[in-house]
C-alpha cells in the first residue's frame, strides 16, 4: 500500500503508518550515538536553517513518535532534503528498502575496522571472497548477530552472482 491508499476504516488519508519509524531511523542514521544525539528543538533548528522549511520541534516529536501522520507533501520534502533521501522513502516500501540498506552500509563503514577490512577485501577472486563471508557469518552466528548479506537480499539488491566473474 505504498501508493497512498487508505488501510481499511481509515478516512481517505495518505498511509503514512511508517512515517515516525522512517524518521527515527533517519535520526539514529544521522547521529549514531544517542547521548550525541541532538533534540528535537536542535533537530528542528538545524533542519531550518539548512533547507530554509519550517517544522516545530513539538511537530518534528509528534511525527516521530507517530501521534501525528498529516504531513504535508511539503513537510516531507524538507524532511527529505534534509536527511539526503528521496522523497518517496517516506511512501514507498521499496525505495525505503533501498534507501535503509544503503544507510546500514553507510553506518557499517564509520567503523574503521569495518572499511580496511571491506577495502583489504578488494581484488580478492570469488572463492576467496565467499570464504571470508562464510567466517564472518560464523563470527555474526556466534555472536548472535543477523546474517550478512540476508538483510541486503531482503532490501531488494541482487545477491552477487560469482560464477559470472569466473573465466
Amino acid at each position: 500500500m505504498d501508493s497512498g491508499e487508505s488501510a481499511p476504516g481509515e478516512t481517505g488519508r495518505p498511509l503514512l503508518h511508517d512515517l515516525g519509524h522512517r524518521l527515527g531511523e533517519l535520526i539514529a542514521a544521522l547521529y549514531p550515538d544517542e547521548q550525541k544525539r541532538p533534540g528535537y528543538a536542535r533537530l528542528s533548528r538545524m533542519i531550518r536553517e539548512s533547507t530554509g522549511g519550517t517544522i516545530s520541534a513539538t511537530y518534528l516529536w509528534e511525527l516521530v513518535t507517530g501521534r501525528k501522520r498529516n504531513v504535508t507533501l511539503e513537510q516531507l520534502g524538507v524532511l527529505a532534503e534534509f536527511f539526503g533521501v528521496p522523497l518517496e522513502y517516506f511512501v514507498n516500501d521499496e525505495v525505503t528498502r533501498r534507501v535503509t540498506a544503503q544507510l546500514a552500509l553507510a553506518t557499517a563503514l564509520r567503523d574503521a575496522k569495518v572499511r580496511h577490512l571491506a577495502l583489504r577485501a578488494e581484488g580478492l577472486s570469488p572463492a576467496s571472497l565467499d570464504a571470508l563471508l562464510t567466517i564472518v557469518n560464523e563470527a555474526r552466528r556466534v555472536e548472535n548477530l543477523d546474517r550478512v548479506g540476508k538483510k541486503v537480499h531482503d532490501a531488494g539488491e541482487q545477491p552477487d552472482r560469482h560464477e559470472d566473474h569466473r573465466p
